[in-house]
């Protein structure tokens, strides 16, 4: 099934895309050459194929979860240039509702 110069314009159009004429004759072409590979699928007998879903034999391996001992808040707490009643203190991003402040 080929496609029209005239189908082309009405897909840039719906969606919202300008094209030249030099694009038109390019996309035109492409989008030709699109619907023929689909075609062509379509045309595959597949029948007696089993549903493919993942072409990967392998699961996912997982860790096992291993609670370790780790750093105390108070130690990691003095690497902290500023700090208050316990929290980290930044540099405010926004103020009164304005970013960049």
């Amino acid at each position: 099934m080929a496609i029209s110069k005239e189908e082309v314009k009405r897909v840039a159009h719906l969606s919202k895309l300008s094209v030249d004429d030099n694009e038109l004759e390019m996309f035109t072409t492409q989008m030709g050459n699109i619907i023929e590979m689909v075609e062509q699928l379509e045309s595959v007998d597949t029948k007696g194929v089993p549903f493919t879903s993942n072409v990967a034999s392998e699961m996912t391996v997982l860790r096992e979860d291993i609670v370790i001992q780790s750093e105390t808040r108070d130690e990691l707490m003095k690497n902290v240039p500023e700090s208050k009643d316990g929290f980290i203190k930044v540099p405010a991003i926004m103020d009164n509702g304005e970013a960049g402040a």
